[in-house]
């Protein structure tokens, strides 16, 4: 079968692999669709080369259907439409045992610590399936993984109906907080730079700033009747943003910070003395992010249909991860069927 390979030096290979039936405790998945993103973006420019190991095949946002069924496997059937929730844990350091899990001192991210989804058949543990309804499209539930994401980013904020909150970046991941926080009852404004996102986010019924045209504090501070905001999602991974993010927050606001920083950034520990500021991280989901994030596709809350920019053919990753990188798409899908035989 064929799998899109990262090599190192930001180059993506097709290549040929023998296909293996799952092992005990495993299913095989026939992969329909892989979404590339900013995580995938970063082990393509070397950013994690520490945990990856060469040739390693990435991806994790999915779908399919199972194809096969390991021993010691029940409750799944050959033909299942599935996503995956990519988090191996230990279960035994502290992080395990004080239930935190999904965020295991020693977890493996699978399509980062462990071979992903980017080729036509995928063996994996079948305890991370997650089951997807017939009634959802494949395609679109290619974004359940992302959407979770959304989801336990907002869980993390604390976020309640009629609150306001800024998303600063709108990318994939700040445009479905802002749909997973609407869709709760808060009011959202999105800053972002690129005036085609921009547009398309406007589209989507948002306020949308531009932080190089206008004073997005004096704005905020309008919108709010000088209060500030409840929340305030860090999703650009810029330095700037940061800085300037705890400005944006009220009296006791909470800072959520959503997106990579591959190096430490300068944070107004000022302000956040002055306000009572909480600041607080955000990192992958658990497995109730994941079930509502498949209600919330399901429910046709989250625009797919216009959150997919494009889907490209297996043979084409390459080409997808240069347009992803220019900014100028949202989602960029694979096809990985045709990485079968």
């Amino acid at each position: 079968m064929q799998a899109a390979t990262y090599i190192g030096n930001s180059t993506v290979e097709i290549t040929t692999l023998d296909e293996h039936p799952p092992g005990a405790g495993e299913v095989q998945i026939e992969v329909f669709y892989t979404g590339i993103c900013g995580t995938d973006l970063h082990v393509l420019h070397g950013s994690m080369d520490a945990r990856v190991t060469l040739p390693a095949v990435i991806g994790h946002e999915m779908s399919g259907r199972i194809a096969a069924i390991g021993a010691d496997v029940q409750g799944w059937a050959v033909g299942d439409p599935v996503t995956v929730m990519p988090l191996d844990w230990c279960g035994e350091c502290p992080a395990c045992r004080a239930g935190h899990q999904h965020i295991c001192q020693h977890l493996d991210f699978i399509g980062i610590d462990s071979p992903g989804s980017l080729q036509g058949r995928w063996n994996v543990p079948a305890h991370v399936l997650v089951r997807l309804p017939e009634s959802l499209r494949l395609d679109h539930a290619a974004l359940v993984e992302p959407v979770a994401v959304s989801v336990h980013d907002v869980r993390r904020a604390e976020l309640r109906p009629g609150e306001k909150a800024v998303v600063i970046g709108g990318g994939p991941i700040g445009v479905l907080i802002a749909t997973t926080a609407r869709h709760l009852g808060a009011e959202v404004v999105v800053v972002e730079l690129d005036p085609g996102r921009r547009r398309m986010i406007e589209d989507l019924g948002f306020e949308v700033l531009d932080p190089t045209a206008q004073d997005q504090v004096a704005r905020v501070e309008q919108w709010t009747g000088g209060a500030g905001a409840d929340v305030v999602f860090e999703v650009s991974g810029a330095a700037a943003a940061v800085l300037g993010a705890t400005a944006l927050a009220k009296v006791r606001g909470r800072l959520v910070v959503v997106a990579i920083h591959p190096q430490p950034r300068p944070l107004d520990l000022q302000r956040i003395f002055w306000r009572e500021l909480s600041v607080v991280g955000a990192r992958v989901y658990e497995r109730a992010d994941f079930e509502t994030a498949v209600e919330l596709l399901t429910a046709g809350v989250v625009p797919a249909e216009q959150l997919i920019t494009a889907v490209v053919p297996l043979a084409d990753t390459a080409s997808a991860f240069e347009t992803l990188a220019s900014g100028q798409a949202m989602k960029v899908l694979i096809d990985c069927r045709a990485g079968t035989a």
